[in-house]
């Protein structure tokens, strides 16, 4: 069963889809909150929060253990420039 890409361009955009994501893939393996926070060193609370959207941020050591334990990875991609407003 493939991951919903969501956002422009197919990409995530939101730290509430990322955690929706890693939910998904969570429950896509058979795993169990416990399991994955345990193997990753986070509280059980704090990834039920991070996948429910309910944290304001997140940090890249958590993120990226999480990701290994349900075997993920981030990928970096180039993002389109924006135009700013300027002083005229």
């Amino acid at each position: 069963m493939p991951l919903t890409r969501l956002g422009p361009g197919g990409l995530l955009s939101t730290l509430q889809q990322l955690g929706s994501e890693i939910a998904n893939r969570r429950r896509q393996l058979g795993l169990k909150q416990t399991d994955v926070a345990r193997q990753s060193g986070v509280t059980a609370e704090s990834l039920s929060r991070f996948e429910r959207g309910r944290l304001p941020e997140f940090g890249s050591r958590k993120l990226i253990a999480i990701l290994a334990v349900v075997g993920m990875e981030i990928s970096l991609v180039e993002a389109k420039p924006t135009l700013l407003p300027t002083d005229a």
